[in-house]
């Protein structure tokens, strides 16, 4: 018997939740969730599929700088795709740099304007 079934959410801090959202929303299309609670910090739950990403605007304990280049060699979060083709056009149209996945797969990492790491992996 498993005792851990599905992933929820994954959660990832933020400076500034309405940059964030302009991410976020604005290029890779994610909606808000309703059902976030009254909590005395700022930040916003977004939905992808049955999940949800938590941007929790509080002070980073970590460096958003010096981090690696390339994503895939950082703590990162992977999410499934359509297509890439799109999200690649939305990307360059916003300046927002990213690297195609080194293992020869339809896949590329980028970071969002606070250095989270997203690996966004296109449907096989």
């Amino acid at each position: 018997m498993h005792l851990i079934e599905d992933i929820h959410h994954a959660s990832l801090i933020v400076a500034d939740t309405g940059r964030a959202l302009a991410f976020y929303q604005g290029i890779l299309g994610l909606e808000l969730c309703s059902e976030r609670p009254d909590l005395p910090f700022a930040g916003a739950w977004l939905k992808v599929g049955e999940r949800q990403i938590h941007l929790l605007e509080l002070t980073n304990p970590d460096p958003v700088t010096g981090r690696p280049d390339h994503g895939g060699r950082d703590r990162h979060l992977a999410l499934r795709v359509t297509r890439l083709a799109p999200l690649i056009e939305r990307l360059d149209a916003r300046g927002v740099s990213y690297t195609m996945s080194r293992s020869g797969r339809p896949a590329l990492f980028c970071r969002d304007p606070d250095g989270n790491a997203l690996e966004l992996i296109e449907r096989g």
